[in-house]
C-alpha cells in the first residue's frame, strides 16, 4: 500500500510519523538529528511516500538557523555530510516498515555537492534487499536540481534480530 502525504500547507514537525503498508511503522528522530534544531522527524521534514518494503521518498529542509553553521564552516556554511546521511537513514527506517531498525553498514557513499542554508534536500530510498531481519536500501539526496550525495547500501537490522543473538 502506497501512503501518500500531500505537500500543500504546514509542514508538521512531530517526534514520529506512521507509515501504512504491511502494517504500521513509527519512525523515531535518530540521536544526530534529535540533537539538531528543526532537523525533523527522523531527520526529514516531510514524509511524500512510502512503500514498505519497495521505496519512500521524503524533503528536508535545511534552516540557515542550524547550529552546526556556525563553525562548519563560518565563511562557507556547509551541511555536515553525517546529517545528510542520517536523513537517508531516517527514510531507509521509513522504507523497511514496521518494527525498529537501526544502521548497521553504509557502502558506496559519494558527497557530490555541498548542501547549505536555505536549501531544500529531496531524498528518496529504493529498497534492494528485504526480509524480517535485514533490509538494504540504495538512496539518492537531491539539492537544487542536481544529486548531493548517493548511498549504494544503507544496511538496516532489526532489534529483534540482535535480542536474539542473530545480526
Amino acid at each position: 500500500m502506497t501512503t501518500t502525504v500531500p505537500t500543500a500547507g504546514p509542514t508538521p514537525t512531530p517526534a514520529t510519523a506512521s507509515v501504512s503498508g504491511a502494517g504500521s511503522a513509527t519512525v523515531t528522530a535518530g540521536p544526530v538529528a534529535a540533537a539538531v534544531p528543526g532537523g525533523g522527524p527522523g531527520g526529514f521534514d516531510r514524509l511524500l511516500e512510502a512503500v514498505v518494503g519497495e521505496r519512500a521518498a521524503a524533503v528536508r529542509n535545511v534552516p540557515a538557523t542550524l547550529t552546526c553553521f556556525t563553525d562548519h564552516f563560518p565563511r562557507h556554511p556547509v551541511l555536515p555530510g553525517v546529517l545528510l546521511l542520517e536523513s537517508m537513514a531516517a527514510l531507509a527506517r521509513t522504507a523497511a516498515g514496521p518494527g525498529t531498525w537501526r544502521l548497521a553498514a553504509v557502502r558506496g557513499v559519494r558527497f557530490k555537492h555541498f548542501v547549505g542554508p536555505g536549501d531544500q534536500v529531496h531524498l528518496t530510498v529504493e529498497v534492494t534487499a528485504h526480509g524480517p531481519h535485514r533490509t538494504e536500501c540504495r538512496a539518492t539526496a537531491r539539492a537544487g536540481g542536481r544529486v548531493v550525495a548517493t548511498a549504494r547500501v544503507l544496511a538496516l537490522v532489526s532489534d529483534e534480530t540482535t535480542r536474539e543473538g542473530t545480526a
